[in-house]
Parts: structure tokens; sequence; C-alpha cells
């Protein structure tokens, strides 16, 4: 749910009021999977979401009746902890990679990237100078990827710890770009390019920009990367399609299931790709593993009954 532009898949997912799913444990082979699900939401919240998890942490928000809170789990509901920072009226944790969490939080000025160390007393303020507003998406290791805008637009960049470490990924020619993605030392997005949102990916500089856009695709963008695959979304007779790529355009391969109107991956570990299809018009959260034909439905584990799904974030181990 990034603050600074939305896909129309992307506001496909803000748009789901979320009584948090939680997280996924993957327990066998992913074409004959069981699977077991654990709810998180907190006591007392009106409204949560899981956007990122390892083996041990989950990273999210949940709201009390009043504004979103960034917010931790240790795998379960009890073991929430709240970081929102004192100063902002709303904060979102949507990344963590060991000790550091990132997201965005409201400020005076708008939306600012934002880092913690899991807790709300270790809130780092990522805002650039001369940024009218910005926002973390991932971090590896010590790296935060994200998107900052100057002057109206937004340009892709990484941070590593402060505000004054920012360099833009903004590659030349383009209008706007945005980072969502990095591996530590790949870092994946898209940008628009004459006119088209294209997918692609940096290695540290703006230089570096590779063009992933597949071959007839009017648009298309990466919402993840192990550095070798990358895995996100290309428009495909004008509908989103869910994919993966290995570091060219011409390595595309279309995970779009039989019968989904719609499909895009969120993320991806190892072997795994994670995201949602819409089936009979319901988003449903799902697993690949690197084939459309590989396609599981995990919605089909949740008790009771629920609308739209979503699996945001894959960890195996």
């Amino acid at each position: 749910m990034n603050p600074l532009t939305m896909t129309a898949q992307a506001a496909r997912i803000a748009a789901c009021a979320a009584a948090t799913i939680g997280s996924v444990g993957l327990l066998a082979n992913p074409a004959h999977a069981s699977w077991t699900v654990t709810y998180l939401n907190p006591t007392g919240s009106v409204d949560s979401r899981a956007f990122a998890t390892n083996s041990t942490q989950q990273a999210g928000f949940a709201r009390f009746g009043g504004g979103f809170r960034a917010g931790l789990w240790n795998g379960t509901a009890a073991s929430w902890i709240d970081i929102h920072p004192g100063a902002a009226s709303e904060s979102w944790a949507l990344a963590s990679s060991g000790t550091h969490q990132v997201g965005y939080a409201d400020a005076a000025t708008g939306h600012v990237a934002s880092l913690w160390s899991g807790t709300a007393a270790s809130w780092v303020n990522l805002n650039p100078a001369g940024a009218r507003k910005s926002a973390a998406a991932d971090v590896s290791g010590t790296q935060v990827a994200g998107a900052a805008e100057f002057n109206g637009l937004n340009q892709a960049g990484i941070w590593s710890g402060t505000a004054a470490s920012w360099i833009s990924l903004h590659p030349s020619g383009c209008t706007v770009s945005e980072a969502y993605a990095t591996s530590g030392t790949q870092q994946a997005g898209y940008a628009v390019i004459a006119g088209v949102q294209r997918a692609g990916i940096w290695s540290g500089t703006a230089a570096s920009w590779v063009d992933l856009n597949p071959a007839g695709s009017a648009g298309s963008l990466v919402h993840s990367t192990t550095g070798t695959q990358q895995a996100g979304a290309a428009l495909v007779g004008g509908v989103a399609h869910a994919g993966i790529w290995s570091s060219t355009a011409s390595s595309w391969v279309d995970l779009n299931p039989a019968g989904a109107a719609e499909s895009v991956a969120l993320d991806n570990h190892g072997t795994y790709q994670s995201g949602y299809a819409l089936v009979g018009g319901v988003a449903r959260a799902s697993i690949w593993s690197g084939t459309p034909e590989s396609w599981e439905d995990l919605s089909t584990v949740l008790v009771g009954t629920w609308g739209d799904s979503f699996a945001e974030y894959i960890w195996s181990d």
C-alpha cells in the first residue's frame, strides 16, 4: 500500500478492509501443500494487516478505533508490539529485515519514509532534504528502498539509515519511478517512460536501470526481488497477470492461473511466489512455484466466511 502512487492492482489491495488473515505456514511441497493459518488481529483492533514476515517476526499495522498504528508480532495476536511514533498521526510498517522495520508515518508535511529498530522510540524520519513526502517499501540488511516526491513527481531511491544517505535511482528520461523492493544489492520497482509504467531493476545507481517490461505489455511493475528472480505483474491484453522474471524482459513467465480474471505476485522467496488471483469476483490469497499450473488458493484454509484475501509476503526455511 504505497501512499505515493497506486496502480489499479495496489488500489484493490488497499481497499480491502482487513481483519487480517495473519500468517500462513508452508508445511509441504506447494504442489500438494497442507496449510495452517494463525490469526494475528490484536485484541481490540478493528482493522489490521500483516505485510511482511520472517521466521519469527511479522510487521504491519493495526487500528484501535482511531488511526493506523505500525506494529510487530512474534507469531501470535497477543504478541503485538506497537511501534507507532508519537509525533505521527498514523503509521504503517511495510517490511522487516533482521532488527529493522520500514514503512511510513504521517508527519506535518505528509507521509515520510520511516525506519524502526523494534520500538516506537527507535523511529527515524528518512524523508530526504527537498522532498515533499516519501515512503520506504522494503529493507534488506541496512539498505532501505522506496521513493520520495520532488517537484510533484516520485523518484525511486535507497537509504542506508539516515535521511542524508538518500540516493536517487530515478532513470534518465523517465517521469516517475518507485522502488518497491531490495535484496541488499538489487532494487526493483518501475519507471514511467514515454507514458508507460515499465517494471525494472537497479543495482544501486540510476544508470544501472534495466527495463523488464515484457514484449507486448502495456505496463508492468516488480513488487519483490531475491536478486536473481523478480516477482510482480504485467498487463496482458489489458489485464494484470502475475509473473516472474530472471533479470531480463525476455525471461518473463506468466503465472496467471486458468480461470482467474487477474492476478498479481506480491512477493517471492526461493522457488515460491505469493500474491492473489481474482477468481469468481473475489481476490484469493495465492501461492505459486514458478508456473501457472502450480497455483494454490490459500483462502480455502480460512475458517468461517471471508471476502478478499491476499498473501502479501512469503518466507520459508
